[in-house]
Parts: C-alpha cells; sequence; structure tokens
C-alpha cells in the first residue's frame, strides 16, 4: 500500500484514551467506507493513557491520536466535508452527528467529539447560483436542497 505524502492528524479524547470509541463511532455512519488499521499503544503519557491508529474514511488517510485527558478541543480552524448525492444522505449524515452533537448554521455541525463537518449535497455550487441562495443557506441549520428549488 503505497502512504499519502502527507496525512491530516486528529486528536481526540476518549473515554481511557481507547481509539475504539472513535472508531466504532465512525464506524457506525461510514459501515464499509471507514478502514480502522491496527492501533498503536503509545501508553502513559502526560494526556494520560495515549493511542494512534490509521484510519480511511471514503479512501481518505487520517491519523487518529487518542488521549484520556483532553489536550486541546477541535474548532472551526478544521473542518470535514460530506458531499452528498441527495437529501436522504444529507439527513443521514447530519441526523447521525447531531444526534449526540450540535447543529450549526449553513450545513455545519459537531459530531460528539467536537469534530467539526460540513454536510452538503454535491451541487451546491449550483444551487448557490440560484436567486436568494445566499439568504437561503443563511437561515438554514441542516441544508434543505427542495428549498433552494422554490
Amino acid at each position: 500500500m503505497k502512504q499519502n505524502k502527507i496525512t491530516p492528524t486528529l486528536w481526540f479524547n476518549s473515554i481511557d484514551g481507547k481509539s475504539e470509541h472513535v472508531t466504532t463511532y465512525y464506524k457506525n455512519i461510514f459501515e464499509d467506507n471507514f478502514v480502522a488499521n491496527n492501533v498503536i499503544p503509545l501508553g502513559e503519557t502526560p494526556s494520560g493513557y495515549a493511542e494512534m491508529c490509521n484510519i480511511k474514511i471514503f479512501e481518505q488517510d487520517y491519523l487518529i491520536m487518542t488521549t484520556a485527558i483532553e489536550h486541546h478541543k477541535f474548532n472551526d480552524t478544521f473542518a470535514i466535508i460530506i458531499h452528498c448525492e441527495n437529501q436522504e444522505e444529507i439527513d443521514k449524515y447530519w441526523n447521525y452527528f447531531t444526534r449526540d452533537g450540535r447543529a450549526s448554521s449553513c450545513g455545519w455541525c459537531n459530531d460528539k467529539f467536537g469534530l467539526r463537518w460540513q454536510i452538503i449535497p454535491n451541487n451546491m455550487g449550483e444551487l448557490m447560483r440560484k436567486p436568494n441562495a445566499g439568504s437561503i443557506m443563511m437561515k438554514q441549520t441542516k441544508i434543505i436542497i427542495e428549498e433552494y428549488k422554490q
């Protein structure tokens, strides 16, 4: 397997520092589009017990690190965008992440770990060219495609 030149790393705070809490959460929503490789135990660190694990979400490589003690919270300076085929797919991801996370605006939300996502349709650029699209988007939390077609 060829290694990417650059791999984004995500640092999570999880119960007891175990990565399985994080990988199980994402496996539940991404199903076959999520792969977690072997866990690399780091043992006790200044942030408590820690582990690392290479994962893939839709073939995109990430390295996750989990620690028992929170090191830094995720914030709005990093987000992952999910481009969805239709409203049903938007609803699937949105409902999962906001169930234990929180909704924001314009398709943005945070999952239960605080990781930021924007869940948008594949044709968001096209929808944004419609009259009043900006004001429609500013009123939305979850993107509702049908509202752009009215």
